[in-house]
């Protein structure tokens, strides 16, 4: 059974994304240490940050990055309260718009932004 997930985005700069996620989620990182900076997000879910040179230590691969671009890049599909009031702070918080907020074919009300590092955040509600 899992009782608790965490995404980690491997980011260019770990200062730049922190201050945006600091914004988008409007606190301060609860861990916060060279390496890595974790936001708990509920109970069962913490968002992790970690500088794209410690996860090549970590794979111990040539082929991480390929022209520059890190190959590694994520989704963020969060399900919220209030899908306007988190669509209005994402945009104030500096994310880039992809796709307003409209009905989805799955069933879904949603809004697509990429952060700083070209990581895809999607705000769901069910409709």
């Amino acid at each position: 059974m899992i009782n608790k997930s965490m995404i980690i985005l491997f980011v260019e700069d770990a200062d730049s994304a922190k201050k945006f996620y600091s914004s988008l989620f409007r606190k301060l990182p609860d861990l916060d240490v060279p390496g890595m900076t974790e936001f708990v997000i509920s109970d069962t879910f913490t968002l992790g940050l970690m500088p794209v040179t410690n996860i090549e230590k970590i794979l111990e691969t040539q082929n991480f990055q390929q022209n520059g671009n890190n190959l590694i890049k994520h989704e963020l599909y969060l399900y919220v309260d209030d899908l306007e009031f988190e669509y209005e702070n994402a945009v104030k918080s500096g994310a880039e718009l992809i796709s307003p907020i409209q009905m989805r074919n799955w069933g879904d009300r949603a809004c697509y932004f990429a952060d700083p590092e070209g990581n895809i955040i999607a705000f769901a509600a069910k409709a």
